[in-house]
């Protein structure tokens, strides 16, 4: 008598396509495009303009799972810094008061990757969760650089790097939060 194997559970939605390391280097170059042109949707601000990057970020994290999503958040920061120009506002290049939340990207895509590998993306509430957190590792590390590149204090940098954010990003996670949960109801069917 021959034993069934147990049903692989997708660890991310990604999991789903059919493939292995062709599909893995198709969805981590996916990745690192997706945000580039997400970058290019852009509210000028100063000294941080409002983007598309940090719900591509978010997707492309909860989609690939962390080791993609970080891959794919290295191999945008690296072709940026090479002159690629897609960062923010068809900008390139290593540097600046922006360059501490492309840095962040990496680790914010790594570990909304890691959380959606553990569940963090099938309901709304966890995917509300699990986007606030990688929305403040991105300003972790972003609002550092920026008050060194800028000079500002606290109090000033909070207030021209993150504050004029929330909103936004509040609105970006409300999108994931419903999208998500939706594909996975999807991928049931």
């Amino acid at each position: 008598m021959a034993n069934a194997s147990p049903a692989v559970r997708p660890a991310v939605l990604s999991d789903l396509i059919p493939g292995s390391r062709v599909r893995d280097v198709a969805l981590v170059a996916g990745g690192a495009v997706l945000t580039g042109l997400a970058a290019q949707l852009t509210v000028p601000m100063w000294p941080v303009p409002v983007t598309g990057q940090t719900f591509a970020v978010m997707l492309v994290g909860a989609a690939l799972g962390m080791n993609r999503a970080a891959l794919s958040m290295i191999l945008y920061t690296v072709v940026g810094v090479a002159g690629v120009p897609w960062f923010q506002g068809g900008t390139s290049g290593f540097g600046g008061a922006t360059f501490g939340y492309v840095v962040g990207f990496i680790a914010a895509a790594a570990l909304v990757g890691k959380l959606a590998e553990r569940g963090g993306d099938r309901t709304a509430a966890r995917t509300v969760g699990t986007m606030v957190l990688g929305n403040l590792v991105i300003y972790a590390f972003g609002l550092p650089v920026l008050m060194a590149v800028t000079g500002l204090g606290l109090g000033p940098a909070l207030a021209a790097g993150v504050i004029p954010f929330l909103l936004g990003d509040a609105a970006k996670i409300a999108i994931a939060a419903g999208m998500l949960p939706a594909a996975w109801r999807l991928s049931r069917r």
